[in-house]
């Protein structure tokens, strides 16, 4: 088996696994999409045993824009929480080093974690390793 022999080998397992993929992705959209009647699930289906790499091409085509929608969807556009996260402005020093005192105080923060917040607090903040 020469060099040319290999590299084709290895074209030909890269084209193969790139087309099982799209078929996964097709399936996997088709699945996802509820406004698609079974029945036009299953010639998808079908035209994709008979005719995968023509199949494979008009369906891109042809619902590309929705199988992003779906896809984007299906991600869930990130994590609402950190969407409505909006910080409080700090109203005093004083007021956040006694917030920090009484969670010391309370056993909820370490002396480390008082000593980063008062120092934060005070402005004096740095950034160790």
């Amino acid at each position: 088996m020469g060099f040319g022999d290999f590299f084709w080998y290895l074209l030909w397992i890269f084209y193969f696994t790139v087309y099982i993929m799209m078929v996964f992705l097709i399936i996997m959209d088709l699945f996802r999409d509820h406004k698609l009647n079974g029945w036009w699930k299953a010639v998808w289906i079908i035209f994709l045993i008979f005719a995968p790499f023509l199949t494979a091409l008009v369906y891109v085509i042809a619902r590309g824009r929705g199988m992003a929608e779906r896809n984007a969807a299906a991600r869930g556009g990130g994590v609402p929480e950190a969407d409505d996260y909006k910080p409080s402005a700090s109203s005093t020093p004083a007021q956040d080093i006694a917030q920090a005192k009484e969670l010391l105080d309370a056993g909820t923060i370490s002396q480390g974690e008082y000593d980063a917040l008062k120092s934060k607090a005070l402005g004096n903040q740095y950034f160790g390793a």
